[in-house]
């Protein structure tokens, strides 16, 4: 059953990516660590789908993830060995980043965000191991990324590698999403809950405020106190998730929103750093103070304008790899039974009212990441729909509705 609940916090991280990376302001690495949150979130929807098809879950997390970054370095990629990226076998990562892909002095900022892909690959592949072992012994296992990068920052791993790093800053907040799947959040006291925030909590925010970064309180400066802080603001956000939240919904604009997020927020992802690093320079020549909040918001709005124009053209990508019908704007006016039954021919799945996940999403949010998500990706088009006339589907549709006296009801869909 799909979770909107999960689909608000996606949208609501995807949101705070983009703002944080047009601002820079560090306050907000702190009021939301949204990466963290995605990762909970993909964690949470890769359980489930492990638990629903075994390790085939891997084969469709890839599925849904790599088509939209092949659309973008298909773009790109030329883009940067025209303007000086030496030409090598590394350059095929790009199609399959487990490393860090090869960039020039431009593409290294504008395309920054692939990080993200390399980790979630990363957790993907790590999954089928990390859920039998959580769930023979789910708290050491839960603790065991903390521990490490513990080790790591005080000295007894001075040489650990990067994989290990990244896998101590945000595989516990995956784990904490195999532990919100489980029920294990859920099933702890309130106050067992309450302790386990307010030590993980006071310990990351002791160590942010005795660590500070270059960027003074960014957590992006701060390994082990973006990773203990934001488990603290996980065990919140997933421990005590409410029942319902149908209020989403009942707002249409909200709930339209929510949706086109989640079904789009891979696509979100990966091209608002490209516009956010173009609209740099526009800065100085327009006059714009980087701390004037009229120009900050000039530049968030026309970032998220540039971003929804690309979603237009290539965001579709993402249905097709979710094996949905392709949508221009996701989440319009579910079919009736009957005009369903006329057009439903086509080799691809009807579209669902609610949103699919995100970056190697799967099934209880509407994917996270994606997978909600997410939690949040998706491919190429099936065959083509049979050719039939708009007016006389209509006319068929409007025939069949007047004569049924029965409406079936819509059957329930889940993201892969």
């Amino acid at each position: 059953m799909r979770s909107r609940y999960l689909d608000l916090l996606r949208a609501l991280a995807t949101v705070r990516v983009v703002v944080y990376h047009v601002t820079g302001w560090a306050t907000l690495t702190l009021v939301f660590p949204a990466m963290s949150v995605m990762f909970a979130l993909a964690g949470s929807l890769m359980a489930a789908s492990l638990d629903r098809s075994g390790v085939a879950a891997l084969r469709r997390r890839l599925r849904r993830l790599l088509p939209s970054l092949w659309v973008l370095a298909a773009i790109m990629v030329p883009a940067m060995l025209l303007t000086g990226l030496a030409l090598t076998p590394e350059v095929l990562l790009w199609a399959f980043p487990v490393a860090n892909p090869p960039a020039n002095y431009w593409g290294a900022l504008a395309l920054s965000p692939i990080w993200y892909l390399r980790d979630y690959l990363w957790f993907v592949f790590a999954s089928p191991a990390a859920l039998w072992l959580f769930r023979r012994a789910p708290w050491p296992t839960l603790l065991a990324p903390y521990a490490l990068l513990v080790a790591i920052e005080v000295g007894l791993l001075p040489n650990a590698s990067m994989v290990l790093r990244e896998f101590g800053i945000y595989f516990g907040a995956w784990l904490l999403g195999f532990a919100h799947h489980d029920g294990l959040l859920r099933r702890m006291s309130n106050r067992a809950l309450v302790t386990a925030v307010l030590v993980v909590g006071g310990a990351g925010a002791s160590w942010i405020v005795t660590h500070p970064g270059p960027r003074g309180y960014d957590l992006n400066d701060l390994p082990l106190g973006n990773a203990l802080w934001s488990a603290a603001f996980v065990l919140v956000l997933l421990g005590r998730a409410p029942a319902t939240t149908a209020w989403v919904d009942r707002v249409a604009p909200l709930g339209r929103a929510v949706t086109v997020l989640n079904r789009r927020a891979l696509t979100v992802y990966l091209w608002h750093m490209p516009f956010v690093v173009a609209l740099t320079p526009l800065v100085d020549v327009v006059g714009w103070s980087h701390q004037d909040p009229v120009g900050l918001a000039i530049r968030v709005a026309l970032v998220f304008a540039l971003v929804g124009v690309v979603t237009a053209l290539v965001g579709w990508v993402e249905d097709v790899a979710a094996r949905r019908r392709p949508e221009l704007v996701p989440g319009g006016r579910p079919r009736t039974p009957a005009q369903r039954a006329v057009t439903d021919t086509s080799p691809l799945p009807a579209p669902t009212s609610s949103s699919s996940a995100a970056p190697g999403s799967s099934v209880t949010p509407s994917s996270a990441w994606p997978e909600s998500t997410p939690e949040r990706t998706r491919y190429r088009p099936a065959g083509t729909t049979s050719c039939t006339s708009p007016l006389s589907a209509w006319a068929r549709a409007e025939a069949a509705t007047a004569s049924s006296t029965t409406t079936s009801p819509e059957r329930a869909s889940a993201s892969t």
